[in-house]
């Protein structure tokens, strides 16, 4: 039982509320920072094995609560969670982990989190085999290059050294069906 708004909600039960709508009210008509922390370890599951909640709504909850301020331990358990997702979605093509439909949309939900992504782009610079290029000729050909708002994303897909190891993919793998999307995305940063 959560504590909601007392003008509009009163007693909150859980069970009364599917998870969506309950992580969009929590933290703001429903629930405090205990309620959020108590409910997160299902939160965090349920986005790796379900479709039902909204990454960037659930990690969004985070930097509200200050969670860079808890338990050493908590924070850890977090930051582990977020490394084994981001390594999944790498190692797999189409990746999809539960509420985590590919990359770009982890990558979404982590800033929308507070944190920089940069240390999940370094481990995908590490990361190199043919799934994870294939992420990448994906990312580069979905990123709008006409858009003056540069992401850290945007910046880190316009490097050479993303066209260049787009190149080595293409050499690598040019007679494979995805061939073409890694010339694509090469030509594309080229441009």
């Amino acid at each position: 039982m959560f504590d909601g708004c007392p003008h509009c909600r009163g007693q909150v039960r859980v069970a009364d509320h599917n998870l969506f709508s309950l992580t969009v009210s929590l933290g703001n008509t429903v629930g405090n920072r205990d309620d959020l922390k108590s409910l997160l370890p299902l939160l965090l599951e349920r986005m790796v094995t379900s479709t039902e909640l909204e990454p960037a709504i659930v990690l969004g909850k985070l930097p509200r609560e200050e969670w860079r301020t808890w338990p050493q331990a908590e924070q850890e358990a977090i930051d582990g969670y977020l490394d084994a997702v981001w390594r999944s979605l790498l190692g797999t093509y189409p990746s999809q982990v539960g509420s985590f439909l590919d990359p770009a949309t982890f990558l979404d939900a982590v800033g929308a989190g507070g944190e920089d992504v940069t240390r999940f782009l370094d481990i995908w610079d590490v990361t190199l085999n043919s799934t994870a290029d294939r992420h990448l000729a994906d990312a580069v050909n979905a990123l709008n290059f006409a858009d003056r708002r540069v992401t850290t994303l945007a910046a880190w897909l316009r490097r050479e050294t993303v066209r260049d190891r787009l190149y080595r993919a293409f050499e690598r793998d040019h007679t494979m069906p995805w061939g073409d999307d890694l010339a694509r995305a090469h030509d594309l940063i080229r441009s």
